[in-house]
């Protein structure tokens, strides 16, 4: 197809300028077809949901078509004539449907990942797939295992052919029109070649034969295809402009005066009256049947481009940067403004305060940018959840809550891994058998619940089953066994905290769901990358539940910032609780020189600042006597610094890429007045007081 393109469109034309957006439609379209083909109800499967499925098939097929990915368009072509005959209710939806469809959404995506990555290997095998496909569309069940020779009989219920048709002179079969299509005026006559090359290339299609024309700068042709007008005129639009092209059923003349653009499947139109199809299965043109749902299509489609733009990743990037640099410059800015008079420079203060309004509002706006629902998250289980419940023989339902929680999508990429391992975890190891729930009483469908929210500057995501739980006898065993330092006085919450320990499992067998013990320790060292925690709550045999618990964004966050000695450190906002001056009577000083202090009537740790990061003291005369109650996880710790400096914006910089891993810093910021500033781990200052 790369030659045709050349041909038809010119070599000023490059197509390949237009893969990125085809190949991000159509992973769109898959995942929009599978969370579609698993959620349908096969015994009451409604009009919507059908034509939703068909639409994705059928875009995914034009797109394929258009660019000359023949593997991907044939087997799509299969799909859409099975979705078809489903749509139309010719056939009723089985089971063995939802599967050879998912199967073949499956082998799409591998086949469109060669194409994007330019894969020279030999291509996967799809004969078998369009096979059975075909034998469902025609109302066989296939039997296993299916013989090759068995569907080599009737195909009159196929809506294709699966071999080069013969000639539209010859009696069409069902399902087949016979039109004319006129092309012009063209100006190279490589277009028109063009696109008889696609029926050639593109299996199913149809066939194409040339027409006397005595037009000049004309071309006709006699085609016998099931595709419908907007099918071919989508296939055609590369090398011709849609107003080029006349589509009209066979033997219909033409109108008087029609002219360019004027198609037969608009209403009332010369030329689509009922039977000029030939061979059509029913007397009503198949034209005429779908126009209005092409139309509504249409409308829908161009609604939706008005109302989203796509925009690259890198674009976004490059703008929170920006944006990022202009907070910046904002609060070097209104560190420099401080000691103005504010009667002289009334107009610069008042302008100074309008643009650090106006800096935070740009910034709020472009961050939401990156900010994208969960619900892609959770959109990738169902089908995940499916198959590995089918392969171990389980009966398990997904419930999802909160899939409108939105969260930054670069931190949307990297938790995906981590959820998807906990979420097979949740499968294997939580969820019981169908006999062995019904035994202890419970339903033989076990519930995983995906649940996501917002819990101050953190959201939080929740992974809970109703399955066996985790057995502290059996994770103290396993411990013991491997050499482990444990004993049989530790906290529950301890003995849980064992699973993330690299090379541990509980599994008596290795399967290739689990059990090789590599997975946990990497999803909590994962989520500790991205700042986050996790923690582990369970009850055995009532369940598990996993909380996992991350910032929102990795970019601009709200920090208090507070002076040590001749130092700054920027506290995030979130997990400040309160700030009070305190008397050296209200410390008392335990064993081992811990540090305690009262705050109505409950005891909290002490961190001083100034010993944990040996801040040196050159004003021997300042003290620390302000305590900031900082909270994460539920636990609360004081932090002894010398003052309060303000609340203010602050660019998160990655340390460890520009410098190292630091204890009790998760990032660094520039200061209005140039200086770098570390922003504390409060989750890693928390965890040092208590241990």
């Amino acid at each position: 197809m790369a030659d045709i393109h050349q041909e038809g469109a010119g070599a000023d034309f490059d197509l390949s300028q237009f893969y990125q957006i085809f190949f991000e439609e159509a992973a769109e379209n898959l995942d929009q077809m599978e969370h579609m083909l698993l959620d349908l109800d096969l015994q009451e499967a409604n009009d919507e949901e059908l034509n939703g499925i068909f639409r994705c098939a059928h875009s995914i097929k034009g797109g394929a078509a258009t660019f000359g990915f023949a593997d991907v368009a044939e087997l799509t072509h299969q799909m859409e004539s099975l979705l078809d005959r489903l749509r139309r209710h010719e056939i009723q939806p089985i089971p063995q449907m939802v599967d050879v469809l998912l199967e073949s959404a499956d082998i799409s995506r591998v086949l469109l990942a060669r194409h994007q990555s330019g894969a020279q290997d030999e291509p996967p095998s799809t004969t078998d797939l369009v096979r059975r496909i075909s034998e469902l569309a025609s109302g066989q069940v296939p039997a296993e295992p299916v013989k090759p020779a068995a569907p080599a009989a009737p195909a009159p219920a196929q809506p294709q052919p699966a071999e080069a048709a013969p000639a539209p002179a010859a009696p069409a079969r069902p399902g087949m029109r016979a039109l004319q299509i006129r092309i012009g005026p063209i100006e190279r006559l490589e277009q028109a070649d063009a696109i008889k090359e696609l029926f050639r290339d593109i299996a199913g299609l149809g066939t194409i034969t040339d027409m006397p024309s005595s037009e000049p700068n004309m071309r006709l042709f006699a085609v016998e295809t099931s595709s419908t007008d907007n099918d071919l005129l989508d296939l055609f639009a590369f090398h011709v402009a849609k107003e080029q092209v006349q589509i009209r059923e066979n033997g219909a003349p033409p109108a008087q005066g029609e002219s360019f653009g004027f198609f037969p499947d608009a209403p009332g139109a010369p030329g689509s009256k009922p039977g000029n199809a030939l061979g059509a299965i029913e007397p009503t043109s198949p034209v005429t049947r779908i126009a209005p749902k092409a139309e509504s299509k249409g409308g829908s489609q161009a609604q939706m481009e008005s109302n989203t733009i796509r925009v690259s990743v890198s674009k976004v990037d490059q703008l929170i940067n920006l944006v990022g640099e202009l907070v910046i410059t904002q609060a070097m800015l209104a560190q420099n403004s401080l000691g103005l008079d504010p009667a002289t420079y009334q107009q610069l203060i008042s302008g100074l305060a309008d643009l650090d309004r106006n800096t935070r509002d740009l910034q709020e706006s472009v961050m939401s940018i990156r900010m994208i629902p969960m619900s892609i998250v959770f959109s990738r289980f169902p089908r995940m959840l499916r198959d590995v419940a089918n392969k171990l023989g389980k009966k398990v339902e997904l419930v999802t809550l909160g899939e409108a929680t939105e969260l930054d999508k670069g931190l949307v990429e990297k938790i995906t891994d981590p959820l998807t391992h906990l979420v097979r975890n949740s499968v294997d190891h939580g969820i019981e058998m169908p006999q062995d729930r019904l035994a202890a009483g419970k339903s033989e469908h076990g519930t995983i619940t995906l649940s996501a929210s917002h819990q101050g500057g953190s959201i939080v995501i929740e992974v809970r089953d109703d399955g066996r739980g985790l057995s502290r006898e059996k994770i103290l065993k396993k411990a013991r066994e491997r050499g482990l330092d444990v004993s049989d006085q530790m906290s529950d919450q301890d003995v849980w905290q064992i699973i993330f320990a690299p090379g541990f499992s509980t599994a008596d067998t290795v399967t290739d769901v689990s059990g090789r013990g590599v997975g946990m320790d990497v999803v909590k060292r994962n989520i500790a990358s991205l700042n986050g925690t996790v923690e582990i709550d369970s009850s055995e045999g009532y369940g598990t539940r996993v909380l996992v618990r991350l910032p929102l964004t990795l970019a601009i966050m709200d920090g208090m910032s507070v002076g040590v000695g001749d130092e700054v450190y920027i506290l995030p906002l979130s997990s400040v609780v309160e700030s009070f001056q305190v008397n050296p009577d209200d410390v008392n000083t335990v064993a081992q020189g811990s540090q305690l202090v009262k705050v109505r009537e409950e005891y909290m740790p002490v961190i001083a600042l100034e010993k944990v990061f040996e801040v040196p003291r050159f004003d021997m005369d300042k003290s620390s006597n302000i305590m900031v109650v900082v909270e994460e996880d539920g636990n609360r710790v004081a932090l002894l610094v010398d003052e309060l400096l303000g609340q203010h914006q602050v660019v998160v910089k990655n340390l460890e890429s520009n410098y190292r891993k630091v204890p009790n810093v998760s990032g660094a910021t520039i200061l209005g007045d140039g200086r770098v500033a570390l922003i504390l781990d409060i989750g890693g200052l928390v965890r040092r007081a208590r241990h």
